[in-house]
């Protein structure tokens, strides 16, 4: 490819919007342009990259058995109705009428038409197991995008799903895309970890998400360093020590004014944050049947620790929280700063489970300037719901080893779920076993966004300079760049032979043949990122000779011209073996 014919152009500066390093250098290198709010155009240059990742992601999915298929981006709403994610998804989910004022969804995933499929297509345990998958749009209408390909709103994701006729071959399948997904990941040199996962409105029996570990992400991880255990924060346990047991005592109402913190009532009272009882308000929209309703949500943890939004939502089978108003407070009896479970009405209360073991907390009196000391849970009050509700947190202990954990943030690239029979119930997806026997199809879900992962190689591989691309991701090999002398065309005859040969043998060239200053043609190519770079200039080629640099190195060396396609090979050779010998059996953890 010509640059002079190619259609991009680099920037000078990225938009002031641009806010992380990926961003801003994909937008200043010419491979994507903005059209709205996480809605971007892939220019020629992420086209290329992203046919690489995507035919990366074909080579492993293909490698365990997959089946490459297209799927429709509409859907009738009617298979949504029929599993309840109709109802389930909030305004995330792209709906509109068709011209015949019939519901319609724009795909945000395929479970329900790959539901559809199998029950058209699956008769028998002679079907069974398969490996389906495809690679297409996706629309879920994110209220925050941000961070350019990181977190959009259209995007392309290959979605695979696996179909077996008992759990075992479930489990097999998952550990297959289990290992494939890092061999993905490790082939655009992208390094990620595994963690567990909330199933979200997937549903379904476990998850395990694929991190980028990056201080941009948006995900907090809880690490265990000692036993390896890992988990986003949504759904990650710790161990909780219970405290010393103690003669439940007497309420009593005290006069706190002005204590509307924990951390105030615990100061003004001398007692541990532990000692207090944390309140939060909640408005959970539930599904029922065909409809919603929304409840007044009131959560209780122990001072000392924080309400996971993820782990309450769970609980009450919420699709959305948002925070109580002061109105909706009071009107269940509760006093905004000073309230308690204690004389609650018409509040779905849930408490987390270290709450029932701690005596003798200090808690609301649901009155403006006062609080009851010694509430216990089962004496004063009930919940609805006991669970775990809290936020592990750095520092806390391991649930498996008695570690410490630590916190690190990441961008989630991949995930990987086991459904089980959540669709072939609600869908009928039914097969005869060998005895004749009617039983569900057994499914799974996997999904890998190539853009996103496109966004997250960028934020990995890059200098003050501009993009650093791996061999087996970069839109071209080469950048060849010719600085023609001012009053022969040597050079340029030179660089447009060099070019016909490179392509002629099979290498992928970026030919920078426009009349720009050497200064902007460095400096373009730097910026590009290619992994090899070429240059031909009039001085050079009076020795017959060109300059050889990697991307990823300051050292230039000359080689003589009819060495170059030999030294490009060769280098080719070397940058695709060190990529190689990143893809390593990685060993499962549950």
């Amino acid at each position: 490819m010509r640059m002079s014919q190619l259609f991009s152009q680099t920037l000078r500066e990225a938009p002031a919007e641009a806010e992380v390093i990926s961003h801003r250098l994909l937008l200043r290198a010419g491979f994507i342009r903005q059209l709205a709010a996480g809605i971007f155009t892939s220019m020629p240059l992420a086209r290329r990259s992203l046919n690489k990742i995507e035919n990366i992601i074909r080579d492993e999915m293909n490698a365990i058995g997959g089946q490459e298929m297209t799927m429709p981006v509409v859907h009738p709403a009617d298979i949504w109705k029929e599993t309840q994610r109709w109802y389930q998804i909030g305004s995330e989910m792209g709906r509109f009428k068709d011209k015949n004022n019939r519901d319609m969804v724009l795909a945000m995933t395929h479970e329900e038409v790959v539901a559809d499929l199998v029950r058209k297509e699956v008769r028998s345990y002679r079907h069974l197991p398969r490996l389906i998958y495809h690679i297409q749009t996706k629309w879920r209408d994110d209220p925050r995008p941000r961070a350019g390909l990181i977190r959009v709103r259209e995007f392309t994701m290959k979605d695979s799903y696996t179909l077996d006729a008992d759990w075992e071959g479930l489990d097999f399948q998952y550990r297959n895309h289990y290992q494939a997904y890092f061999n993905i990941f490790n082939r655009c040199n992208l390094p990620v970890i595994a963690v567990k996962s909330d199933v979200g409105m997937m549903g379904g029996k476990m998850a395990h998400e694929y991190m980028y570990l990056t201080p941009i992400g948006e995900d907090t991880l809880l690490l265990c360093d000692k036993c390896g255990y890992s988990a986003n924060r949504q759904i990650a346990l710790l161990k909780k020590e219970a405290p010393p047991e103690e003669k439940m005592l007497p309420v009593e109402k005290i006069a706190t004014p002005d204590c509307k913190t924990i951390i105030d009532l615990a100061n003004l009272l001398d007692v541990p944050e532990s000692k207090t009882a944390k309140a939060v308000f909640m408005m959970a929209t539930i599904p029922e049947g065909m409809e919603t309703v929304e409840k007044f949500v009131f959560a209780v943890v122990r001072g000392d620790m924080e309400v996971n939004e993820t782990k309450l939502a769970n609980a009450v089978k919420a699709k959305e929280l948002r925070p109580a108003t002061e109105e909706e407070i009071l009107a269940v009896g509760a006093e905004p700063g000073y309230a308690s479970p204690v004389g609650l009405k018409g509040a779905l209360v849930v408490v987390d489970d270290l709450i029932p073991q701690s005596p003798n907390l200090v808690a609301g009196a649901n009155e403006e300037g006062y609080h009851l000391r010694n509430v216990n849970y089962g004496r004063d009050y009930t919940a609805d719901i006991v669970t775990d509700l809290v936020s592990a947190q750095e520092g806390n202990i391991c649930v498996r080893c008695g570690g410490k954990y630590r916190e690190v943030r990441g961008v989630e690239v991949g995930n990987i779920f086991k459904l089980g029979t959540r669709y072939s119930d609600s869908m009928g997806c039914t097969y005869l076993d060998k005895d004749g026997q009617e039983k569900p199809v057994i499914m799974g879900s996997y999904g890998i966004g190539s853009g996103r992962c496109l966004a997250c190689v960028a934020e990995e591989h890059n200098d003050e300079l501009g993009l650093k691309w791996p061999i087996s991701v970069a839109p071209f090999q080469v950048h060849l760049v010719v600085l023609p002398g001012k009053n022969d065309q040597k050079a340029v005859q030179t660089a447009d032979q060099m070019f016909v040969n490179l392509s002629q043998a099979g290498i992928e060239v970026l030919y920078d043949d426009r009349e720009e200053s050497p200064g902007v043609k460095f400096n373009d190519a730097d910026l590009i990122g290619l992994p090899l770079r070429i240059t031909v200039s009039d001085r050079m080629v009076k020795q017959k000779s060109v300059e050889f640099k990697l991307r990823n190195s300051d050292e230039k060396e000359t080689i003589a011209e009819g060495d170059a396609i030999t030294k490009v090979k060769s280098e080719i050779t070397r940058l695709e073996a060190e990529i190689k010998n990143k893809v390593v059996e990685v060993p499962f953890k549950d």
